[in-house]
């Protein structure tokens, strides 16, 4: 049964991808014209400290600068790791963020503002940004997008690191509209239909925690109550040797200044220049109808056909296909 679901995806990417080839100019859209012009222009990181104050801000610290990634343990086993998050001024932040690239630098740690579910706007009510003393520097929706997709977005997120931070593969539920502020970061992408490329697993959870006795940070695995995270095994999807040769990389560099569309279901691996600042918006998709079956599939998934554990021995439930809240 899971040989023939393979066959079948393989089919579906290799008779797409002359479209999918096509979406590449249309679907997957490089707007020009930044809809943050406010932030474009005023946003240096002297305004950034004045404007923030001493007010704290959640800041995510990792040893290696890849936080929410599959990362090997202690012990040896491969955890889903999330990051240390630590609360600090913007100045700090941005102290700290300038430092990791200085020779006499003793601090090997990686700092990266990516707290996202709406630290700038949030439609969920009574939720209150850290980043309020900058919102009337950013649009809290994109009329011209809000009226194509016929509601508001979900969230608008900020985001500030350098290049040691990486986003690993991953595809989210949302219609992605991401505008680079100061920098650049470059997309490598992959359509709904090469989900089964991703070689997902299911990998038991893990954060960064601080030693009491040195102040290193140190990956610390979740109770065994904590539920399994489902995740792509594939490090670093620039690299041709680690993907299947069906696998169709579109690489994308959006600078100062410019947007990328990015639509719901696509597969994206995201790294960036030595200092950038970018805003996205998440609109939501509609997850109830054809379209979340339709995504769920083209990632190999559907009851009694889930991804196999990250480590030898494991044994898990894949939960990933029961219903959200």
């Amino acid at each position: 049964m899971v040989d023939i679901s393979k066959q079948a995806l393989k089919w579906i990417s290799e008779e797409y991808y002359g479209m999918y080839k096509f979406l590449e100019t249309i679907g997957l859209e490089r707007i020009n014209n930044c809809p943050v012009p406010k932030a474009t222009t005023r946003w240096t990181d002297e305004y950034l400290a004045k404007q923030c104050g001493e007010s704290p801000i959640s800041v995510a610290v990792t040893p290696n600068g890849r936080a929410d990634a599959i990362t090997r343990g202690p012990d040896e086993r491969l955890y889903f790791a999330e990051p240390h998050v630590e609360h600090m001024s913007m100045a700090e932040f941005l102290v700290r963020l300038s430092s990791g690239h200085d020779s006499q630098s003793t601090d090997s740690e990686v700092v990266y503002l990516q707290s996202q579910d709406g630290n700038l706007f949030s439609s969920t009510p009574d939720v209150e940004s850290e980043f309020s003393a900058l919102s009337s520097d950013v649009p809290k929706d994109l009329p011209f997008i809000t009226e194509a997709l016929g509601s508001p977005p979900e969230a608008v997120n900020l985001w500030i690191g350098d290049s040691r931070s990486v986003t690993s593969i991953h595809s989210d539920p949302y219609e992605n509209i991401y505008s680079v502020i100061r920098g650049s970061k470059t997309f490598t992408v992959f359509p709904p239909t090469e989900g089964w490329c991703m070689e997902e697993r299911i990998y038991p959870h893990a954060t960064y925690e601080r030693s009491p006795e040195t102040s290193e940070l140190t990956l610390v695995p979740s109770p065994s109550s904590a539920p399994p995270v489902r995740w792509s095994s594939i490090q670093d999807p620039t690299d041709a040797d680690s993907l299947p040769s069906e696998a169709h990389p579109i690489y994308i560099t959006v600078n100062a200044g410019e947007s990328l569309y990015l639509p719901a279901g696509w597969w994206h691996y995201v790294r960036q220049s030595e200092m950038t600042i970018a805003v996205n918006y998440w609109y939501d998709m509609e997850s109830r109808g054809m379209s979340w079956v339709w995504l769920n599939l083209l990632r190999g998934g559907g009851k009694g056909n889930s991804p196999p554990p990250g480590n030898e021995g494991d044994e898990f439930v894949d939960s990933s296909d029961d219903e959200e809240d």
